[in-house]
């Protein structure tokens, strides 16, 4: 098995172990699918913008959470869009954490979005170090001669 070869088995492993542990789901799949040679940094973009996003995001939870009175339908208006947001690329857990989350804001538990919001924070950490492996991983396989079409 030629070194290409070897990185594109590795890189679907990782591919499908992150599908089966739940941190991904068939939108991630279907965003790789609008990648094709002439625009090989497509999902490296789109993750990248979603970080972006997601760090301004998370932020402004805290921020909100921080408060002596807390709006409780703002702070839902922020996980609403980080749902959105996350849903689009696929992020399963953090989509799932999101839910939660907007459970408690309507319920106006305080110390509930607290403690989801520390998940959602540690999920998109986790998911982060992992998408980097992964897209590591393609640029090792590009760079030994492999096809970005092999890859969606």
């Amino acid at each position: 098995m030629d070194a290409a070869s070897q990185l594109l088995k590795q890189w679907s492993d990782h591919l499908q172990r992150l599908c089966q542990e739940g941190f991904l789901d068939d939108q991630f799949l279907q965003l790789k699918q609008l990648q094709d040679e002439d625009n090989p940094k497509f999902v490296v973009e789109v993750v990248s913008l979603f970080f972006d996003d997601s760090e301004k995001l998370l932020s402004n939870m805290a921020k909100a959470l921080e408060e002596k009175v807390v709006d409780f339908k703002q702070v839902d208006a922020y996980v609403h869009q980080f749902k959105g947001s996350s849903a689009s690329i696929g992020a399963l857990r953090l989509k799932n954490g999101c839910i939660n989350f907007r459970n408690y804001c309507e319920t106006q538990n305080k110390e509930g979005c607290l403690r989801c919001l520390q998940q959602l924070k540690q999920e998109c950490y986790v998911l982060k170090d992992n998408l980097k492996a992964l897209f590591m991983l393609e640029q090792q396989y590009v760079a030994a001669g492999g096809s970005i079409s092999k890859l969606s």
